[in-house]
């Protein structure tokens, strides 16, 4: 084993999940104040995009679905949202609960040689990402290979999401492990091959699925475990 997917949010990044959705809506409300139901539209639209596994990027299909239903043309609304990355997405930072062992724990995995992708799900662009990334005190560089709406073509929990990032980063599923907090979302990696860690301080299990994975504990588990590992460089 010699690769580490990292989901983000709830994994790497500590955060209140139901802050995040409240400060982002708000947000988005802000910017499209002459489109009273907004809200309900880029749901509807994210949804579309979940769904899709044709091989088109998740911003394409954003994009289109988006346009359809709100009316709103795809140049007009893109710079909107570019706007709201720029100046009112710093205010998620509010939900964010800040924790070291996980932090310590990938920068410990990039000292021993380990390659490390950070497979969130791709609902956002490269910028709003960065930002979270910076958040949870790592940088882009630390990460081989970094899912975005940009470029990614699939969401969790379909298995065609991993496999696109294994065809990308040319890896073999046995060489992987996907630590992540969400039973549904992350674990479903086990049925490719790969290992699976999950963490549990901020678990997610909202269909209530039975509990399948490798390893599970929380971060400071997570830490000691990585502790265990050997150099591979």
């Amino acid at each position: 084993m010699n690769t580490f997917l990292f989901d983000l949010d709830g994994t790497l990044l500590s955060i209140d999940m139901n802050k995040f959705e409240e400060i982002y809506f708000a947000a988005v409300k802000k910017s499209f104040p002459e489109k009273e139901n907004i809200v309900t539209d880029l749901l509807l639209s994210t949804k579309t995009m979940i769904m899709n596994k044709e091989n088109i990027t998740n911003k394409e299909v954003f994009m289109n679905d988006f346009s359809e239903r709100t009316g709103l043309q795809a140049d007009f609304f893109m710079d909107r949202f570019n706007t709201l990355y720029a100046t009112q997405f710093d205010k998620i930072q509010e939900a964010i609960v800040h924790e070291k062992p996980l932090r310590e724990s990938v920068k410990l995995l990039k000292k021993k040689g380990y390659r490390l992708v950070l497979a969130t799900n791709p609902l956002f662009l490269i910028e709003a990402t960065r930002k979270r990334i910076v958040w949870a005190g790592l940088n882009i560089e630390d990460f081989d290979h970094i899912t975005t709406l940009e470029e990614s073509h699939y969401f969790k929990p379909h298995l065609e999401y991993y496999k696109e990032i294994l065809e990308h980063i040319d890896a073999q599923p046995e060489d992987c492990i996907m630590v992540g907090n969400d039973v549904s979302e992350d674990l479903v990696a086990k049925k490719l091959g790969l290992k699976t860690y999950l963490i549990t301080d901020h678990m997610l299990n909202k269909n209530n699925l039975e509990i399948v994975t490798d390893h599970q504990g929380n971060y400071e588990d997570f830490r000691k475990y990585i502790e265990r590992l050997p150099n591979i460089k």
